[in-house]
């Protein structure tokens, strides 16, 4: 394959997007780029790309963060006698949110980045189980 194909597709990769879907795929790109799905293996591998991975991270400013991971790992490691010790937590997946921060573009040898934390534009669901007979109550 000639270089300049080559430097078209590590492009497409890093700074495109293909329709209908948020990543490149093997096969996507192999599609887009009218070469076979070995190719783009061949070229994304040495480059490190892997366009399908995306990281998050979250950096703590509270000064006792430390103190309170512990003492939520200590609950589950080391329940008090005769505890129920539940965990609970949102389902921000049916939410229409927004990142704080720009999300970090994908570049060789590391996948696309994002901030943990969001802004919220939707609804929460709530509901509960009832283990007994498996109704959701919502």
């Amino acid at each position: 394959m000639r270089p300049g194909k080559i430097e078209a597709m590590v492009h497409a990769t890093i700074r495109t997007r293909p329709k209908n879907a948020t990543h490149w795929s093997v096969r996507m790109m192999a599609r887009a780029q009218r070469v076979r799905p070995g190719m783009v293996h061949r070229i994304w591998q040495p480059r490190g790309l892997r366009a399908y991975r995306v990281e998050s991270f979250e950096f703590s400013t509270d000064p006792r963060f430390v103190r309170k991971l512990r003492d939520v790992v200590g609950l589950y490691l080391d329940p008090p006698a005769r505890a129920l010790v539940l965990s609970v937590d949102e389902k921000s997946q049916i939410q229409a949110l927004d990142r704080t921060q720009p999300i970090l573009p994908l570049r060789p040898g590391m996948p696309e980045r994002q901030t943990h934390d969001y802004t919220r534009h939707g609804t929460t669901l709530f509901a509960a189980l009832d283990v007994l007979d498996g109704l959701v109550c919502m």
